[in-house]
């Protein structure tokens, strides 16, 4: 059960990184603030797998052509559905597009048992069917106008979703493709590889077409490595669930991220939860609760 430990500090981590984003967002853009998490993550990645082999006493695992192929679909599939969800959230409220974002844990289910055969029984699917519900009711909001302009984003945060699914279900894949290494020297390597192409491929693509704020970046270093080091620790947990347990699994206990981030708006901005948002919360809560009693 230790996947269970490592999605909780995930989710804590992932939610604190988010904080520390949206800071950046302003001054780099939407583009420029996802490139600080890979950038200035993967030295802190390196960083990790370098302790990991000390830990382990054995040098990482030797990639191979299914590895690859797996963590190459999962990274650029990550990317992709980063831009998607920022387009909905430009067509679409934040909590709209981010509730169609969240159909993950479904999607990630499908996926991982077509692609990698991973169990999913009636239980676990009713579980994940609970915890996504009470998930579009903590952030939709019962005011939100309805109409045909709604279908483009919500096309958009569900195939973003969707992209999300597949990234999870590559990572997965990949950390099972390597021969060899303990579960955590797996979990890392796959890591590493993932954030070398992810800030490969959008450092080119920022060189190429936003300079401006690639530069900008450098500038607000200090910003930067602390998100980029909180990215890559969060990475690093999910990644070690993947490694014990199934992309729903994982996915599906990570929706307790949404509390976590109710708890610090409530913290940070005195928000109050409404009716329908304690509802909401209490359908995660059960949705996980069922999940757990099922494995």
């Amino acid at each position: 059960m230790l996947w269970i430990v490592a999605t909780l500090i995930a989710a804590a981590a992932q939610t604190a990184r988010n904080a520390m984003q949206s800071s950046l967002t302003g001054s780099l853009g939407t583009i420029g603030a996802t490139q600080v998490r890979f950038l200035y993550g993967f030295p802190f990645a390196l960083l990790f797998l370098a302790i990991v082999t000390c830990v382990a006493g054995a040098m990482p695992p030797t990639p191979n052509v299914g590895f690859l192929a797996f963590t190459v679909a999962g990274a650029v599939a990550q990317i992709a559905a980063t831009a998607l969800l920022l387009a909905a959230m430009q067509l679409r409220s934040f909590s709209v597009a981010t509730a169609f974002g969240k159909t993950e844990a479904v999607q990630v289910a499908v996926f991982g048992f077509v692609i990698l055969g991973d169990a999913l029984t009636l239980l676990k699917a009713g579980a994940i069917l609970v915890a996504t519900a009470g998930v579009f009711l903590i952030a939709v909001k019962p005011r939100e106008r309805w109409d045909a302009q709604s279908l483009r984003p919500a096309l958009f945060g569900i195939a973003s979703g969707g992209l999300y699914a597949i990234a999870a279900v590559g990572f997965r894949g990949g950390i099972l493709a390597l021969d060899e290494g303990a579960f955590f020297m797996r979990a890392t390597t796959t890591l590493v590889w993932s954030l070398g192409i992810q800030a490969a491929l959008l450092g080119v693509w920022m060189a190429a077409f936003d300079r401006e704020n690639l530069l900008k970046s450098l500038t607000l270093w200090r910003q930067s490595l602390f998100a980029g080091f909180m990215g890559a620790f969060a990475s690093q947990f999910w990644f070690l669930g993947f490694s014990l347990t199934s992309a729903a699994n994982v996915r599906t206990l990570g929706l307790i991220e949404v509390l976590f981030a109710q708890a610090v708006s409530r913290r940070v901005f005195a928000e109050v939860a409404s009716v329908r948002e304690l509802a909401g919360m209490a359908l995660v809560v059960a949705g996980v609760g069922v999940l757990l009693l099922a494995m």
